[in-house]
């Protein structure tokens, strides 16, 4: 009497190939196709440098609530809100100019861009904020929900305009 065979041996691979990374040019796989795009890659770059923007605003946005008085939580929001977003748009230039698009154009120039970008973004998020405080309060769901309706004009703007080269 023979033993069942038990081996925890993979099946081959139906293309034919032994190896998947051997397969012909023609069939790499659509997610390898995308990932190769450079606009992909800088958005997610984007999206790691925004990660960090976003704790550096989360942590000045937090420290300035908590140090203003209850009654006047509402009254500064709007401050508040203004001096971590920016905070956070300040680190989100240096990474992205470095990091994000590799960017060798004029650092001035680019600053200056990047800071009216940042300024149409903050207009976007206190408008955003503005129709949210009545539902949800001068706190961190407003400032949440605002800063990410931001996402999308900061990318694409800066992408296209600031760092365009």
């Amino acid at each position: 009497m023979s033993e069942p065979d038990v081996s925890l041996t993979a099946p081959p691979i139906p293309t034919g190939a032994q190896r998947p990374d051997l397969l012909p040019a023609g069939r790499v796989t659509f997610v390898r196709r995308i990932a190769r795009r450079r606009g992909v890659r800088q958005f997610v770059k984007f999206g790691i440098v925004g990660f960090s923007g976003l704790i550096v605003n989360t942590i000045v946005f937090t420290i300035m609530q908590n140090h203003t008085p209850t009654a006047l939580q509402h009254g500064r929001y709007n401050w508040n809100y203004s001096v971590g977003f920016l905070s956070g748009g300040v680190s989100n230039y240096v990474l992205n100019r470095l990091w994000t698009f590799r960017s060798s154009g004029h650092a001035l120039v680019q600053g200056l861009q990047f800071i009216a970008v940042s300024g149409i973004a903050l207009a976007v998020g206190l408008g955003v904020s503005q129709l949210l405080l009545p539902h949800l309060g001068p706190g961190h769901k407003s400032w949440f929900l605002a800063t990410v309706s931001a996402i999308g004009v900061n990318f694409f703007v800066n992408k296209y305009w600031t760092f365009r080269e």
